[in-house]
């Protein structure tokens, strides 16, 4: 039981003035048989991270077929949450739209940056994608005082909509490390969110300081998490839950992925997203210097230790 690695499946080449550097943070939505739309994020020359995609055969011999020649999402205005950047979360497609869900930054003096969560709309993956609001959906508040990143929505029916989020426990000050652990937050309809600001996702060990990026999917009854975990460096760690996300079990050893032993993912893996392709479990993921190397595809082969 393991992840059979498929390989690098694209990085920026440095042409496109929005994409200069990194493809960060892939993010599958299906388009047409074997062809999935991977949103992702690059950064330009003042590394400002903007939203694009690139279109991908996904198979056991993956390639590219098309890639966006201008951001579908570019920083906010100057003075707005996402003014610095922005990276990308997850995609939730309903009847007649989609919603990417996103981390917005903002410079800091006193601290390195600040992060909020927004919401973006499109009626279809290659239309044009409007900003919900100039203003974040979810924000720094007394259950998240210090900062917000990376959300993965689910709908699991009507009236219940899911986010796993990151969020710190401790002001990430000077070379201090930060303290960022995984927590969830509930909505009736995708927008208005209530959380208790619990920890769903804490540290395995004192080596492990953030936990980032989650990604869930359903196996079964079961709900099943990859996630970045960093320590030493960053690697792809995992956890499940019996219980509807209520209750996680950590499953690092049997289905988190550490680096390889040479080239593009051979010093960290992170920053993953699950998702399903003809009954298969596929996993898309970033492998050295946070997505500098670009993002690869990883296919799960054999039972779930859930």
């Amino acid at each position: 039981m393991s992840w059979r690695r498929l390989g690098l499946i694209y990085a920026s080449n440095g042409m496109l003035p929005w994409a200069r550097s990194h493809a960060a943070l892939p993010t599958p939505v299906h388009l047409r048989g074997d062809i999935f739309r991977f949103f992702f994020s690059s950064r330009d020359a003042d590394k400002r991270s903007h939203i694009g995609w690139v279109d991908v055969e996904v198979c056991d011999a993956p390639r590219v077929h098309d890639i966006a020649h201008a951001p579908i999402l570019a920083p906010g205005q100057d003075g707005t949450f996402d003014d610095s950047g922005i990276g990308m979360g997850s995609v939730v497609t309903t009847d007649g739209e989609v919603s990417i869900y996103y981390m917005g930054w903002n410079l800091g003096i006193r601290s390195p940056w600040r992060n909020a969560i927004g919401l973006a709309r499109s009626s279809s993956p290659g239309g044009a994608f409007v900003r919900y609001s100039p203003g974040p959906i979810l924000d720094r508040s007394p259950e998240d005082p210090y900062t917000l990143s990376y959300p993965c929505v689910l709908q699991f029916g009507p009236g219940d909509w899911r986010m796993w989020y990151g969020s710190n426990v401790s002001p990430a000050v000077g070379n201090a490390d930060m303290q960022h652990v995984i927590k969830q937050a509930r909505s009736v309809d995708g927008i208005h969110w209530t959380r208790d600001g619990k920890t769903v996702i804490g540290f395995a060990d004192k080596a492990e300081y953030a936990l980032a990026r989650p990604s869930v999917t359903k196996v079964g009854d079961s709900l099943l998490m990859c996630f970045a975990a960093r320590g030493p460096s960053y690697r792809i760690a995992a956890a499940a839950s019996r219980d509807n996300g209520v209750n996680w079990r950590r499953l690092d050893s049997e289905m988190g992925l550490g680096a390889s032993d040479r080239g593009w993912d051979s010093e960290m893996t992170c920053y993953p997203a699950l998702f399903w392709h003809r009954d298969r479990l596929w996993l898309a993921y970033n492998g050295n210097g946070y997505g500098v190397t670009g993002f690869g595809l990883a296919l799960w082969e054999g039972a779930f230790p859930l």
